[in-house]
């Protein structure tokens, strides 16, 4: 049983690990392919090779915390739902969700992207932190520092495509 859990941890982390990597490279993809006005088809087939190893990655870590989560719900009962094992559950639910707006094309790019890139950057803030054993924070204070912290990526993405627009406009 130890040895699953630890594969389980392990697999977590890299999976974290190749998710944020990834949504950084996707980003920058997504910004260089609408510098133009234009995603070209080659530009689309890079971004969906991205988006293929975030898809990986997500199953990974779902697998992972799934794994993590009934092991210490047997394990040790009353120390399931931390608020550090919430503020993940909840980060791991917007990022799903989002995902599936975005491929269903519900999800505007305004916000879908940026979303996206922020949540893969608090799972990885999370990820580091627990080893560090500070994840002494409250839901609220979890939730509050998670809103501000998406309303920046939203404001820092639009940002970046509104000087993108500005230059297109400009050449």
């Amino acid at each position: 049983m130890l040895t699953l859990l630890t594969l389980a941890a392990i697999l977590q982390s890299f999976s974290i690990s190749l998710g944020v990597g990834s949504s950084t490279i996707a980003i920058c993809s997504f910004f260089v392919a609408i510098a133009d006005g234009t995603i070209e088809p080659s530009e689309r087939k890079m971004m969906g090779v991205n988006y293929f190893v975030l898809r990986v990655a997500m199953v990974f870590i779902l697998l992972t915390t799934l794994t993590l989560l009934v092991s210490q719900y047997f394990l040790v009962i009353s120390q399931v739902f931390t608020p550090y094992v919430v503020a993940q559950l909840i980060v791991l639910a917007v990022l799903f969700i989002n995902a599936i707006l975005m491929t269903a094309h519900i999800m505007p790019s305004t916000f879908g992207p940026a979303i996206q890139a922020g949540n893969w950057y608090t799972l990885g803030l999370l990820a580091a932190l627990l080893p560090l054993k500070l994840v002494d924070f409250t839901i609220l204070q979890f939730i509050l520092g998670y809103f501000a912290w998406l309303v920046l990526a939203i404001s820092i993405v639009n940002g970046v495509m509104a000087v993108l627009k500005q230059r297109r406009k400009a050449a």
